[in-house]
């Protein structure tokens, strides 16, 4: 028994001598891996013993001495957050149809009906699609989409599938003219691997499709409009 008592007797002393150790390293704002894991043992708290081992692990890394000890050992590391590009849809623009328009007009009373005819047909064309097609720009890719309320188009009748083409696919793009918008070109790979080129009539905001065309898909050789 007296063997006993003396065992318990020194075991609890050193106990104290670390826990005070423990607390001026503490208060220093520096902890020793090796004390802190000596501690955990001598109290006996199973709980905490994990933690001593991740403590361990954490300090060997640092220079000798005493080591810092590192929250994220515990805690581990938040994930970076993945950052999702809003939507952007280009507001239509009548100009040009309301100048093929009034350029029909004008042969019209000149008595240039033949001439006059294609023109006002394209104008009235234009002023139609204006109306009901947008160009949505969403996080990854570009789509062609049908009314206000963005319902999906059909097949592209010229080439075939989804009028949907990634960024990523982009070989290259122009807007013509900057100053003042009429045509807009690009070329992707989605559709075959060569590339595939598509034509649209600018019948939106130029200065909006430029600058988010710019932003997803890189930039043209143009400067934008004006």
């Amino acid at each position: 028994m007296a063997a006993t008592s003396r065992i318990l007797s020194l075991s609890y002393s050193s106990t104290l001598q670390r826990a005070s150790s423990f607390k001026n390293q503490k208060l220093s704002g520096r902890v020793d891996g090796g004390s802190l894991g000596g501690l955990l043992k001598l109290s006996g708290v199973n709980g905490l013993k994990g933690h001593s081992n991740l403590v361990r692990q954490s300090c060997s890394s640092v220079p000798t001495g005493r080591k810092q000890m590192r929250i994220e050992a515990l805690f581990g590391r938040k994930k970076p957050a993945v950052v999702v590009r809003e939507t952007v849809v280009p507001e239509p623009d009548y100009r040009i149809p309301v100048i093929l328009l009034g350029a029909a007009g004008a042969l019209l009373a000149t008595d240039n009906a033949l001439p006059a005819a294609p023109i006002g047909l394209l104008g009235l064309l234009l002023l139609f699609q204006t109306t009901r097609v947008r160009f949505v720009f969403d996080d990854e890719a570009l789509e062609v989409r049908i009314g206000s309320e963005l319902q999906e188009s059909e097949e592209n009748v010229f080439v075939g599938g989804k009028n949907r083409w990634k960024y990523s696919t982009f070989i290259n793009w122009e807007l013509w003219w900057p100053n003042f918008p009429v045509l807009v070109y690009f070329k992707e790979s989605q559709t075959k691997p060569e590339g595939q080129v598509h034509f649209f009539p600018v019948i939106f905001n130029g200065k909006q499709l430029y600058d988010v065309m710019v932003e997803r898909c890189g930039p043209s050789q143009t400067s934008g409009p004006k």
